[in-house]
């Protein structure tokens, strides 16, 4: 008995610790989703990225999703893809901070709009600094972005354990 309520406890207070990393699924395109005619400089214009936060791009067949380097995204080409995916529901997790560059390799699609530049910082993105100098950007709560908040997450967790613990 002693070994299951200390095995609760720690578990709860694992839970409870991790909690603030919560990451965001960003939906690229809002409901647009990944298409033509999407300006994508002003989808991420209000969204500050974090690492550990995903892009879901949402898109018909008769597209892709490249992530490419810099050169690659600015000349829309596709040849030298760091990943490509064409399954219509492509997440992608943003594991390092900088830059990262996304394109549709089917022809005219990239130059047609079909292209989008992330930047990712290294830290949550309450702690994040705005690259913009002409706006603040803040993480977006629109229907794009998806994630519990920290403190209630954390107050959940907090009940839970109590209600646990009084039964023990």
């Amino acid at each position: 008995m002693a070994f299951s309520s200390a095995l609760i406890l720690w578990s709860l207070l694992a839970i409870n610790m991790a909690l603030p990393t919560l990451a965001t699924v960003y939906t690229v395109g809002d409901t647009s989703g990944w298409a033509i005619g999407t300006d994508y400089s002003t989808w991420t214009g209000d969204k500050i990225f974090s690492v550990g936060d995903s892009l879901a791009f949402n898109y018909g067949a008769g597209h892709t999703v490249d992530e490419v380097k810099e050169s690659d995204y600015k000349s829309c080409t596709a040849g030298n893809s760091i990943s490509t995916d064409s399954s219509g529901a492509t997440t992608i997790a943003l594991k390092s901070a900088g830059t990262h560059y996304f394109i549709c390799s089917v022809p005219g699609h990239c130059s047609g709009g079909m292209k989008l530049a992330v930047t990712v910082k290294s830290g949550k993105a309450s702690d994040a600094t705005p690259t913009t100098s002409t706006t603040t950007a803040t993480k977006s709560n629109s229907s794009s972005a998806s994630s519990v908040s920290p403190i209630v997450a954390m107050f959940i967790v907090s009940s839970i354990s109590y209600y646990v613990l009084r039964m023990l």
